[in-house]
């Protein structure tokens, strides 16, 4: 950020005003029990216990959530948003990943002395002494209750936590917020009506745009005017092998060698890159893994809110596990920490997927319309908060596919890492240092993957299987403004396809045509509700990516960016790809209708279940 005298009092105004707002949503259900509460009744020892509580138990959270801002700082570079509100529901992993980041004991005791020594400060002053001697009547204390209810009623119908966004740089927008109002209007907005907060054009005409620009030669529309169903025709013969998608946890593209990393961290990801048919223009739709999964498994851009993988409804639906079903694969996903985590289980076995994961003993037992496998303690010899070790991982996926392989029916396995994620430990020895940061994470998965291939060159299935290697998110995510392009360049590229050399591929695209690209190099016709193209079909007026975060969504063209935003706002930018650089330009009728389509047709077909393997006509 650029340092300027005026913007740093802009920002701690802001951020005062906000706190201000944040005070009086603690202070109000005291306000209104000191209101209510008879003067004799004041200084009692009921009157002792609820007010000395209630003080230590805000500034409990008023210090707990300070100190907390900073690591999720680190991570985020964001106040709290609807990561922290995702995380509150498995405080299981997220006490673990703090236990194994941070020294934990030492951050209780300074909670426990800032804690001691307010209240001791507070009695000094003799604030206990005043309010438990106090005799104001009714009509005294009307004022002040009056001035508090009446501000929190302003924040609480008026105020946005986007008006605190003034600045022209993401990072000072940031620092202007108050964390704690973050959290509760990141709570408030989950999910978003797009129809309410975004830019909207006709259904009619939205779906017109829509089906001319997901279609491709050879491409069937089915005649039903709000749906994107069509039956793709590919030529030739129809090949079935195997199938193993590895996602990688958050590795840039910016990571391996071949994009300028000089310090050659992923060898192996890189080695094996120029032995495949690689992507090297494809951006991730998201800055999570959910948002990866949903990309990948449903083909679809990014709808603003949670991910579809979280929310509800979200069974039954038309993803790539659909497809091969009906060419008669199994489909199994394999994740190395509790696929509870996330709603992932749920997501993926509602969806046609057995489960292979690492259950924790103390998560009740989920009834599940699949079969799930439990990791065993004897198959692990590395865990952190999150996962086992990728090492552990594939070695579960080699195992697994041995036994696939023996009931001669195609498999397609969908498996996700997790060892290049906070707090960055693996297994001691297996790299040249031990040190927990994200370049020595990064060098271990590396190796892990490295190792799980040696093996699998060895494996009866091998020649017969074909490897879809992608990362589901950058790590880094932030930078100057709010959706950072380069941040969303991932490495993604199809391995051991039969009769297809290794190239690269430099088109503009989405994670979201991966799958459908295989399916093409497959020879595959299917029916299909995806918003996903063949890459390999793609003419360079069909190149384009998807790339947003919670509440800003993209359109990506070659050298320019569109971005719809909340309040019905949009902005075009042009986008110098050498210096990651956008520049606000004049809005394009053509190119806004085109961004428009794909995110409100998205929203209106899972809203109205048109996502479904069966949809309401």
């Amino acid at each position: 950020m650029d340092f300027s005298i005026i913007n740093l009092i802009k920002i701690f105004s802001i951020g005062l005003f906000y706190d201000i707002g944040s005070l009086c949503y603690f202070l109000a259900l005291y306000v209104v029990y000191l209101f209510f509460v008879p003067t004799k009744f004041h200084g009692s020892k009921l009157d002792k216990i609820i007010t000395k509580f209630s003080y230590g138990l805000f500034l409990f959270i008023i210090i707990f959530s300070f100190l907390s801002e900073i690591p999720f700082w680190q991570e985020y570079q964001r106040r709290y948003n609807f990561i922290a509100v995702d995380y509150l529901l498995y405080t299981y992993e997220v006490i673990e990943n703090i236990h194994q980041t941070f020294p934990l004991p030492f951050l209780i005791g300074v909670i426990v002395i800032i804690l001691f020594l307010s209240i001791r400060f507070a009695k000094k002053r003799n604030a206990y002494k005043h309010t438990f001697e106090n005799s104001d009547s009714y009509k005294l204390k009307l004022i002040p209750s009056t001035i508090i209810l009446l501000i929190l009623a302003l924040f609480h119908f008026n105020i946005k936590n986007i008006q605190a966004e003034n600045f022209t740089n993401v990072n000072e927008n940031e620092l202007a917020k108050s964390g704690l109002y973050s959290f509760f209007a990141a709570y408030k907005s989950n999910e978003l009506n797009f129809k309410e907060f975004y830019p909207t054009i006709s259904s009619e005409e939205s779906y017109a745009i829509l089906r001319a620009n997901v279609t491709a030669e050879n491409d069937s529309l089915i005649m039903y005017k709000k749906d994107i169903k069509r039956f793709i025709k590919n030529n030739g013969e129809e090949q079935k092998p195997n199938v193993i998608f590895i996602g990688l946890e958050s590795l840039n593209a910016s990571f391996m060698k071949r994009f300028g990393e000089k310090e050659n961290w992923t060898s192996a990801i890189d080695s094996l890159a120029r032995e495949s048919v690689f992507f090297t223009n494809l951006y991730a739709t998201g800055t999570r893994t959910i948002r990866g999964i949903e990309a990948i498994s449903l083909a679809i851009p990014p709808t603003p809110g949670r991910s579809i993988v979280k929310r509800e409804n979200n069974s039954n639906l038309f993803t790539i596990s659909e497809v091969f079903k009906q060419k008669g694969y199994t489909r199994t996903f394999m994740y190395g920490g509790d696929g509870h985590f996330d709603n992932m289980n749920n997501y993926f076995s509602y969806n046609g997927f057995d489960i292979v994961d690492r259950k924790k003993a103390h998560r009740l037992k989920e009834n599940l319309p699949t079969k799930r496998t439990r990791i065993k303690d004897n198959e692990v010899t590395f865990e952190n908060a999150w996962s086992i070790c990728d090492g552990d991982l594939y070695n579960q996926l080699l195992k697994t596919a041995d036994d696939q392989y023996k009931s001669k029916q195609p498999f397609f396995n969908f498996v996700m890492t997790s060892s290049n994620h906070n707090p960055y430990t693996f297994p001691e020895g297996v790299i040249d240092s031990n040190e927990k940061t994200r370049e020595n994470a990064v060098k271990y998965a590396d190796k892990a993957f490295e190792l799980f291939f040696k093996k699998a060159r060895k494996k009866p299935w091998f020649k017969n299987t074909v490897f879809v290697v992608m990362s589901d998110h950058c790590a880094y995510s932030a930078g100057r403004t709010e959706i950072n392009v380069q941040s969303h360049h991932i490495p993604a590229y199809i391995f051991n396809l039969k009769n297809k050399a290794p190239k690269e591929v430099a088109k503009l695209s989405s994670q979201i045509d991966v799958f459908p690209t295989l399916f093409g190099y497959l020879n595959w016709s299917y029916t299909t509700r995806f918003f996903g193209k063949d890459i390999s079909k793609m003419t360079p007026k069909d190149e384009r990516a998807f790339i947003g975060n919670h509440r800003k969504v993209g359109l990506l063209k070659p050298n320019k960016l569109l971005i719809l935003e909340t309040q019905k706002t949009h902005a075009t930018y042009s986008w110098n790809k050498k210096d990651n650089k956008l520049t606000e330009t004049k809005s394009d009728t053509v190119f806004l209708k085109e961004a428009i389509s794909y995110y409100q047709s998205a929203y209106e077909l899972f809203k109205n279940d048109g996502l479904k393997i069966l949809p309401k006509k």
